[in-house]
């Protein structure tokens, strides 16, 4: 048996779909989003749906995706094999930053993460963005609605170039 209150549920409040009001997710259940008025309701209504989610999957004779590790769990200590030549290009660009390999290599996953974070969050945003177009295209034959891409760039280091 699941203990639901083990997930890690992340609760917000904001607009969706024109409404102000709570929102729910499960982390470990991506697809898994509950919607309230209320901060407490949106915890019990997302509890709830992990609960039955876990009994619908047993049914199927699936299983639940388990809770996340802590933090706590983790030492934060991590041994990494790397090409020599990454190896020496990230020496290199800490030498020329004055901080040691390991403080660049900290902060260059600590920037890939918050981007990561970033996308994540922009997913709900993502639906807006994408515009329809007014004029159908005729591909083959059939009418298909186009769309309009926002462009979007994303600016970063090249470990290659830093060499």
């Amino acid at each position: 048996m699941i203990d639901p209150h083990a997930y890690s549920i992340e609760i917000r409040r904001g607009t969706y779909e024109g409404e102000v009001c709570f929102q729910a997710r499960v982390l470990e259940l991506p697809d898994l989003y509950e919607y309230a008025d209320s901060y407490d309701e949106a915890y019990g209504l997302v509890i709830e749906s992990i609960a039955m989610t876990a009994e619908a999957l047993a049914e199927q004779g699936k299983q639940i995706p388990a809770p996340f590790e802590h933090v706590e769990e983790f030492s934060g200590r991590v041994t990494l094999r790397l090409p020599r030549s990454l190896h020496a290009s990230l020496a290199r660009r800490a030498d020329c930053e004055d901080v040691s390999l390991n403080a660049l290599m900290v902060s260059i996953l600590s920037a890939y993460r918050g981007f990561d974070l970033g996308m994540q969050n922009s997913h709900d945003e993502w639906e807006r963005l994408v515009q329809p177009m007014p004029s159908p295209i005729q591909v083959d034959g059939v009418s298909m609605a186009r769309r309009e891409l926002p462009k979007l760039s994303v600016v970063g280091w090249n470990v290659a170039d830093a060499a």
